[in-house]
């Protein structure tokens, strides 16, 4: 098994043939991958930490991921005992890797074989020898789980907070914009009350009484 770091992708290759493998190696790592390889779909199965079928009828019941993150898994059909195919459908069962594009790869061109891949849900299905051609095809596949994975959690968490920050503060100052004006206007009415009330109280003090006073014309 050979590992190598500091890259943004990170490949599963499973292959039996050591030629297929390392050549595989080392267009992934051309393509700036990370690579992981392993010669055999039951290794590839302890890699991700499922059991093999024959183990556990229930390929679910126990599931433990890697630390490491796989971002794509390339796998060569023919092999013994875990065929890719297998191996694919292991994958997509598996409720923790199905989101994980599954490539496969083969020397013989069935049309029969390539078309039961991509129904049972593999992303690419290569012709021996693989180009590198071949691999640009791979990382807008990676790219894409990959974003749909980070963009799924802030989703959920940003909503509610921008919904309170909107109707809140709104709320708030209208509030204290009305108790201001009300506190304002009710001096203002108290003193207009008294003033006039003055006037009337001192016009009458001040105005002459006449008695008995009639008018001729």
């Amino acid at each position: 098994m050979g590992v190598v770091t500091e890259s943004q992708f990170h490949v599963l290759a499973v292959d039996d043939s050591f030629f297929d493998r390392k050549m595989i190696e080392r267009l992934l790592q051309k393509s700036s991958c990370q690579v992981t390889t392993v010669d055999s779909g039951s290794k590839a199965l302890e890699f991700l930490g499922l059991r093999e079928s024959n183990q556990n009828d229930d390929p679910n019941a126990t599931s433990t991921s890697p630390e490491v993150e796989i971002n794509l898994i390339i796998t060569d059909y023919c092999m013994p005992g875990i065929t890719g195919y297998d191996l694919l459908k292991r994958v997509k069962e598996s409720a923790a890797f199905r989101r994980i594009p599954v490539v496969i790869m083969s020397s013989e061109n069935i049309p029969a074989r390539i078309s039961r891949c991509l129904e049972e849900g593999a992303e690419e299905f290569f012709l021996k020898p693989v180009k590198l051609a071949d691999l640009t095809k791979l990382k807008s596949h990676m790219m894409k789980t990959k974003l749909k994975k980070e963009s799924e959690k802030p989703a959920e968490e940003v909503k509610p907070e921008i919904e309170e920050e909107e109707e809140s503060p709104v709320i708030e100052i209208l509030t204290l914009h009305q108790e201001l004006e009300s506190e304002q206007q009710e001096p203002m009415l108290t003193n207009n009350k008294r003033k006039a009330m003055e006037e009337v109280i001192s016009t009458g003090r001040s105005r002459p009484k006449y008695n008995d006073i009639t008018t001729s014309v």
